[in-house]
């Protein structure tokens, strides 16, 4: 269950986040995300992007897009043949990048050393598979702009334009686990830099409302009819969104090195599989359990050390069920100590940007000593015995968990921790 530590009789490299893009509903960028978590907005409005008369339901968390990319090394061409998943995933990179100050120094600018890039996704450019289906089933018999959706339906090609983008090259890991992808990705990227395989790892997840998507959960009756309500006792149905987040990871030593700012710390990562349903989870939340022990255990931490968990909380009622009592039993003896939330009450299930996107939330409670809360929950299932956060909170944090849990019985936490201003 636990990743692989290094041989190296010298301690593993701590791991610190010097730069966090964010791109959700909410908005672009760090201020007015966490503004908006910290006061527990809800995002969800009619959806614009692709025609929902047919859904059940017709509701979703929508990015309002600028027309225009932030500065990169892109070319016009290349910018207008992003699709809105690539789109979301420049600008989260953007922010990051800069942030984190890799776009100066000597060290980073036109350096030729290799940077690894680790994204997660669950659909990439699916949109642009289906708008190739449609030309090809529906279109002229001259179809202009085909090659281009076959290219940018690849998220292998996302990534190289995100290369392109930042004018960087490394090794690049994709992983399409589910609605553990997002928090994958940053323990795959922790674990490069723990275990000495790289110095620094852009990392994170990405995902754009889809049509095709939408329709599947719709079909599976998972959508909620009203509103996303994770924990609460008349929960019926999940909402999506769609965002990204990008973090830019590298080794302490490294961050001290060039005097970068730290945001914070990834102190521990767990992934557990279990093989119960392909949509359902495990009832009594075994492997979730797991999940978050094995975190906890590489931080060196428990239950009393997490003053906040961003639980996965997708608002169904098997999801929250399952990890209801995966976390009843992950605090025996602790209950009542650990504040839970799930932000997906504000800016809906990100799928695979959740868990990058989750992560960066506990980095913002951590800097401002805050917790997130959601907003017109209702009452509470009797079966979550921990402190579900209902209001706009104030708190005192050195750790936060976040669990992100998928289909297929895809499991991730991560372990957080506060770096002293």
């Amino acid at each position: 269950m636990l990743f692989p530590r290094s041989l190296s009789p010298t301690p593993a490299p701590r791991v610190v986040v010097t730069g966090a893009g964010i791109v959700t509903a909410l908005g672009l960028g760090w201020s007015v995300n966490s503004l908006g978590f910290r006061t527990g907005r809800h995002a969800f409005g009619p959806i614009s992007v692709f025609d929902a008369t047919r859904q059940r339901t017709r509701l979703a968390a929508e990015v309002a897009l600028p027309p225009t990319l932030p500065g990169s090394r892109l070319t016009p061409r290349q910018e207008l043949r992003l699709d809105r998943a690539g789109r979301l995933l420049v600008h989260a990179a953007a922010e990051a990048w800069h942030q984190a100050g890799w776009d100066s120094g000597p060290a980073f600018r036109d350096s030729t050393a290799p940077l690894p890039l680790v994204l997660g996704t669950t659909s990439g450019g699916m949109n642009c598979g289906l708008e190739f289906f449609r030309q090809l089933t529906g279109g002229p018999t001259t179809r202009p702009g085909q090659p281009t959706r076959v290219s940018e339906y690849q998220p292998q090609h996302q990534a190289l334009t995100l290369m392109n983008a930042f004018g960087f090259r490394g090794p690049t890991t994709i992983i399409a686990n589910a609605c553990a992808s997002g928090a994958n990705a940053v323990g795959r990227a922790f674990t490069l830099i723990r275990t000495g395989q790289a110095e620094r790892v852009l990392a994170g997840g990405y995902d754009g409302l889809s049509e095709l998507v939408y329709a599947g959960f719709d079909t599976l009756q998972a959508l909620s009819p009203t509103t996303c309500r994770p924990f609460a006792a008349r929960r019926d149905g999940l909402a999506l969104g769609e965002g990204a987040a990008l973090l830019t990871l590298e080794s302490l030593a490294s961050a001290q090195r060039r005097g970068a700012t730290i945001l914070g710390e990834i102190a521990g990562y767990g992934a557990v599989t279990d093989t119960h349903h392909l949509t359902q989870p495990q009832p009594n939340g075994d492997a979730a359990l797991a999940s978050m022990q094995a975190a906890c255990q590489q931080a060196g931490v428990g239950p009393p050390e997490i003053d906040y968990l961003n639980a996965h909380g997708t608002g169904t009622p098997l999801n929250d069920q399952a990890e209801a009592a995966a976390i009843n039993r992950w605090t025996s003896g602790h209950e009542g100590r650990v504040p839970v939330s799930s932000t997906k009450a504000s800016i809906g299930h990100l799928l695979g940007a959740a868990g990058a996107v989750e992560t960066v939330v506990c980095l913002m409670a951590l800097v401002g000593q805050w917790l997130p809360p959601q907003l017109d929950t209702g009452p509470l299932d009797p079966a979550c015995h921990f402190p579900v956060v209902t209001a706009p909170t104030n708190g005192t944090l050195t750790h936060a968990l976040t669990n992100s849990f998928g289909f297929g019985g895809a499991n991730a936490s991560l372990v957080l921790r506060r770096w002293p201003s």
